[in-house]
């Protein structure tokens, strides 16, 4: 199969293309074939070096779609052919307190999908099928995809903020422009903050149904009960403190930071939380991918083959795209 591999940091182009053996289903695996895969900013973390631990060589992705080409001798949930979706979260032990307490995010001995497990910037990958998903109807392969950990780690990001009726989305790129549809339909105002002076994500998040859209070294128009930092920049955490009402909590959503800088304690005065949210869990899965139909949530993407991984994640990077990229090994 062809697969982009990630070596290590510090190369100009940081995945290689290469033909390699497909991969063989352990008996609690299912394999599949991939049909799309989105690019996720965790997958710059990785290659970037920001996050310290991949196994390599390494195939990232973890926002993947395919079909089961084949299954282990214990997989009962899946037939051949059946589409499903994999996250980020790709196994757990099971058994730490964390797990039996339903916060099976923050196992310690947890394994992420296109981190320690190759993922889907491939032909093929594996996957435990107690980690996987099915997929609603009503999307194509491209369009589903970022709902596999963008559309996860949204809907983990906007539960932690509780009933915040005005809310404040501070970037606007894959995550945001999914979440903000739900936000919406629940009946909450949403505020965009995007990069200052980045005036096509300010229209894009107004076409949306956001109430407001400003760059993020402007206060928004009301004071937020909530605000959801999606931007990977410790700085915005006291400007989004800012931001709040009294009581209100921001939620900071990335799996990586840079360096948050001090601030006044007035800022964080009158009952306002700073939270983090951690990967995802099953139930997250279960319940975003049951309310995504409802809502209905749209996602924008924008393809690109398989071997232009790198083209993909420089425009990530560069704050070039609407929504999400998505790869597709085989183009139609």
């Amino acid at each position: 199969m062809q697969a982009m591999i990630f070596d290590g940091p510090g190369r100009q182009r940081p995945l290689r293309s290469a033909t390699v053996a497909p991969p063989v289903p352990n008996d609690d695996q299912v394999l599949l074939e991939i049909a799309a895969c989105a690019v996720c900013r965790t997958d710059l973390h990785i290659v970037d070096g920001d996050l310290s631990d991949p196994k390599l060589p390494l195939v990232p992705g973890h926002e993947i779609v395919g079909r089961v080409a084949a299954k282990g001798a214990r997989v009962d949930r899946f037939a051949l052919g059946d589409r499903v979706g994999v996250p980020w979260l790709g196994w757990t032990d099971g058994v730490c307190t964390f797990c039996r307490s339903g916060r099976e995010n923050l196992c310690d001995r947890a394994r992420f999908t296109g981190y320690q497990i190759d993922g889907g910037f491939a032909e093929f990958a594996v996957a435990d099928h107690r980690f996987c998903f099915p997929i609603p109807e009503g999307y194509t392969d491209v369009e589903a995809a970022p709902l596999m950990c963008a559309g996860l780690i949204g809907y983990r990001a906007l539960r932690a903020a509780g009933d915040a009726r005005r809310l404040g989305l501070y970037g606007f790129g894959a995550a945001a422009h999914i979440i903000a549809q739900v936000a919406i339909w629940e009946g909450r105002e949403v505020y965009a903050l995007t990069r200052p002076g980045d005036e096509a994500s300010q229209r894009f998040a107004r076409s949306l149904g956001a109430a407001w859209a400003g760059g993020s070294d402007v206060a928004p128009p009301r004071p937020l009960d909530a605000a959801l930092i999606f931007a990977p920049v410790g700085a915005l955490v006291p400007v989004a403190l800012r931001a709040l009402d009294k009581g209100g909590t921001v939620v900071c959503a990335g799996i990586h930071m840079s360096d948050i800088p001090s601030f006044r304690y007035d800022d964080l005065w009158g009952e306002r939380t700073i939270r983090s949210v951690a990967n995802l869990t099953r139930r997250d899965g279960e319940e975003f991918l049951a309310l995504a139909p409802r809502v209905p949530v749209k996602t924008t993407v924008r393809p690109y083959p398989l071997a232009r991984a790198n083209e993909a994640l420089d425009d990530l990077r560069a704050g070039r795209l609407e929504g999400a990229a998505v790869l597709v090994p085989r183009p139609a």
